[in-house]
């Protein structure tokens, strides 16, 4: 049966009209690629004659069938070739080296970047005509301020009124059409492919959010914010931390912010099916992109946010008691002190057995204590958080908790949600894809980065796998990414870095005022940029310095994720500066899909490695994700119109060649 399949395949693509069985025109050309079609369907590449890997069953069906057809067999090497003879015109040598260029991967395309980024063509010959104009169009709707203010009750009511299938043709043709790549895993490989050929990987983002009101929204919040063992997460409320508290009028996450997607903890079944959507992103990741691709993951999407606010809690009480040691603030190994610095601290306690145990769990180096407590631990799915957060007193030597006791079955959601994590990344590891942990409010955060910390030290042995967030528009960003390169240097596994802006600013500034602790965020956007620009020079500098010492300068992988192109522009000055080059593969530059094309494809067809944030999922489901860039749109056009410009003069210059019907084709091979 299956050769019967085969037979059967081969008659669907040999050509049925021919003008003579010798022809090397149209028709020839037209057999050529056919049979090519064919050939490659079973691994085999005509253009690099690779036929003796077909079947001799295979060949002679496929020969029966051309020479019923009257064309030539493909018994022979030099009557196959005669089939891929082109149009008899004449072919300048420059062309046939240009033609050889674009067929060779070892070669691929390049252009010459211009760092001004004010080449339309370059911006945007990856896009058809329909897609500028509605990219244009797209645009100036998000300039009107009424239709962005109302944009979800605007869209509900034309869905009323033209039903759900018109409505979603229409979304389809606008908004939706623009800033996401399809509906499923399928329909997205045409999107990815095309970015592909212009030399642009992805970043995957299943972006479907339930379209919650703002009391059930913070109704689940609160509930899954609380512990039933009580309501403050340390054991001493007047030693704890109001920043790491829930609180009502904030416990909606999505005031105030525009660009990251936000989940809420309903049970944990939904973070069952988080997971499982996560996992389809790398599968997808791995099929349409050749492995080259990553996907982004949330740690709020996995597990019980309540988890996260007692780490995070853990993690500054912690450094509270290591400020009593080294009299100083900071991250623990920032301070150098050794083991006997801590037995001195604690006197004369410290020859107690809980305490001796203690000691003996000390993370440390030849350079000073890195962690108190074995943080290793926490990713292994038998961790029992309430007895691993537990320091000696300096006065009476009980060990005493920096977390409250936690009930059997809150322990038991901690290591489900450390086990969808571990299962997450053991599968981008086995697909060799990558993933990059996003960065989330300042309150949840400490826990991230430990979490994905520790997710490095066990899977970046030997690759960047796992990446982590930096939002610099945060007071010690810098002092944070330093302390994060020093502990993988120190325990030698490969780092890897997004560095963005941030997306929470304006609750951060909200939430720290009402609730009296200090507004951790930079005060102006120009203070934010100098802790961009700061942060990316340190890795930069170290990446150089690891170049020098003859080490993988990959042990350090830093994506720009930014809009800004002053900041694109700093990196590709810096890289010029420091000695790195593109293909170093250490340097990789991120946009969101849909916006600031002009910055993105310059970039991967110059050779930078250059990514999309790739937002994928059905129309309904994604609407909120929608009005919410519509929001960020507003905003970002406000303060710049280059893009606008930039696509009126390609559209312009289209029309005016007639090029209404411009079909894109790249030949570029991402870096």
């Amino acid at each position: 049966m299956a050769f019967l399949r085969t037979v059967s395949r081969c008659n669907s693509l040999v050509p049925r009209k021919v003008s003579s069985p010798s022809s090397t025109g149209t028709n020839g050309c037209l057999l050529h690629s056919r049979s090519e079609q064919f050939l490659r369907q079973y691994g085999i590449h005509a253009a690099s004659n690779h036929r003796a890997q077909l079947s001799s069953a295979l060949l002679a069906a496929l020969n029966h069938r051309l020479t019923l057809e009257g064309h030539p067999s493909l018994d022979g090497t030099r009557r196959w070739r005669s089939t891929t003879v082109a149009a008899p015109s004449p072919v300048s040598t420059g062309a046939r080296q240009r033609q050889q260029q674009d067929n060779n991967p070892s070669t691929p395309q390049r252009d010459p970047l211009d760092v001004s980024f004010n080449d339309p063509h370059a911006a945007f010959k990856s896009k058809t005509t329909f897609e500028l104009i509605r990219a244009y169009f797209v645009y100036v709707l998000c300039s009107s301020e009424f239709l962005v203010e109302n944009n979800m009750k605007i869209m509900k009511l034309m869905r009323a009124i033209l039903g759900d299938r018109l409505f979603v043709y229409l979304m389809k043709q606008t908004f939706y059409g623009h800033f996401v790549a399809g509906e499923d895993r399928i329909r997205i490989v045409p999107t990815l492919t095309r970015l592909r050929s212009f030399g642009v990987k992805p970043i995957l983002d299943y972006s479907v959010e339930e379209d919650l009101s703002q009391e059930e929204a913070e109704k689940r919040e609160v509930e899954a914010s609380v512990s039933s063992a009580g309501t403050n997460l340390s054991e001493d409320s007047a030693d704890s931390l109001p920043q790491y508290s829930v609180d009502k009028t904030f416990a909606d996450r999505r005031y105030k912010v525009q660009s990251a997607r936000t989940y809420f903890y309903l049970n944990e079944a939904t973070c069952e099916r988080n997971m499982e959507t996560f996992l389809e992103c790398l599968d997808a990741v791995k099929g349409a992109t050749f492995g080259t691709g990553i996907t982004a993951i949330k740690l709020t999407a996995l597990g019980r946010p309540q988890l996260l606010l007692q780490v995070s809690e853990v993690i500054m009480q912690a450094r509270r008691y290591m400020m009593d040691l080294a009299g100083s603030t900071g991250n623990i190994l920032t301070h150098h002190k050794t083991i006997q610095d801590l037995e001195r601290y604690l006197g004369n306690v410290s020859d107690k057995a809980e305490v001796k145990q203690f000691l003996e769990k000390v993370t440390s180096d030849k350079d000073g204590i890195l962690h108190l407590f074995p943080w290793t631990g926490i990713i292994n799915e038998d961790c029992q958080l309430s007895e691993t957060f537990r320091v000696p007193d300096p006065v009476t030597g009980q060990m005493r908790r920096l977390i409250s006791k936690i009930p059997p079955k809150e322990e038991e959601m901690f290591r489900n949600m450390i086990r969808r994590l571990n299962t997450i990344v053991k599968t981008a590891q086995d697909l060799d894809v990558r993933i990059m942990i996003d960065a989330e409010q300042t309150y949840f955060q400490p826990a991230i980065s430990r979490i994905t910390l520790e997710m490095m030290r066990k899977y970046n042995t030997e690759k960047a796998i796992v990446f982590n967030t930096y939002q610099c528009y945060l007071k010690d960003t810098y002092k944070e990414v330093c302390t994060d390169l020093e502990q993988a240097k120190r325990q030698n596994f490969y780092f890897g870095a997004k560095l963005v802006r941030g997306a929470y600013i304006e609750q951060e500034r909200a939430r720290a005022a009402a609730l009296g602790y200090e507004d951790p965020t930079n005060p102006s956007f120009e203070a934010t940029t100098e802790m961009y620009h700061k942060t990316l020079t340190e890795c930069l500098r170290r990446i150089r310095i690891l170049k020098d010492a003859n080490i993988d300068p990959k042990k350090i992988a830093i994506m720009v994720a930014s809009h800004n192109e002053d900041t694109v522009r700093f990196a590709i000055e810096k890289m010029q500066e420091i000695g790195i080059h593109p293909e170093d593969k250490v340097i990789c530059f991120g946009q969101l899909l849909g916006m600031c094309d002009y910055i993105t494809f310059p970039l991967g067809q110059a050779g930078y490695s250059a990514y999309k944030y790739i937002p994928y999922g059905p129309v309904n489901e994604v609407l909120p994700y929608l009005s919410r860039r519509a929001q960020e749109n507003k905003g970002v056009l406000q303060k710049i119109k280059k893009e606008k410009r930039l696509l009126l003069s390609e559209i312009t210059k289209r029309l005016a060649k007639g090029q209404l019907f411009y079909k894109p084709k790249g030949k570029y091979v991402p870096i």
